[in-house]
């Protein structure tokens, strides 16, 4: 009787283990899907008031927008 307990226990370790795995997996997937958009457009609003205010040229603002936009899939490289 202690015999089948301790396997039934196993298996439900194993099969909880194999879940945990599975949810860490697709966690990792859904996290590599793509950039955090809402990241790359506090970014970009942090830029576009710099470049108004005066604190930052043309040439970087065009810079930087592409490289956020590529990001983004807005724009090719």
């Amino acid at each position: 009787m202690a015999k089948r307990a301790r396997e039934r226990s196993r298996q439900e370790q194993k099969v909880a283990k194999r879940e945990r795995r599975e949810q860490a997996a697709a966690a990792s997937e859904s996290a590599e899907d793509g950039p955090d958009e809402a990241v790359l457009m506090e970014e970009f609003r942090v830029l576009s008031e710099s470049h108004a205010a005066g604190n930052i040229s043309d040439e970087v603002l065009a810079t930087e927008r592409h490289r956020i936009f590529v990001e983004l899939g807005i724009e090719s490289d």
